[in-house]
């Protein structure tokens, strides 16, 4: 049976922060925007965004929903938005 519940992610999401340099993320499924001050990535509990400096992208899989990325992490930001597509972003 399908759960159509939207506080139930349809992938689990975890974060592992390490120093402040390495990000390891997963329930990711798909990345907004990137470079080397934020980074948008959309997980299955909403938009994220990481600022920082030096921030890049080590690894990601969409396919399994992992993202990793180093650089000096200074701030990790949820919103609500919830990305449906190609229209959802268009009539954002």
């Amino acid at each position: 049976m399908e759960r159509n519940d939207k506080h139930t992610p349809a992938q689990p999401h975890q974060m592992i922060l390490q120093d402040r340099k390495l990000l390891e993320l997963t329930g990711v499924s798909d990345v907004d925007s990137f470079d080397e001050n934020a980074i948008i990535a959309y997980t299955s509990l909403g938009e994220l965004t990481v600022r920082g400096r030096g921030l890049h992208i080590r690894r990601l899989d969409l396919e399994s929903g992992a993202l990793s990325l180093e650089g000096q992490v200074d701030t990790l930001t949820y919103s609500e938005t919830a990305r449906s597509g190609f229209f959802g972003r268009l009539l954002r």
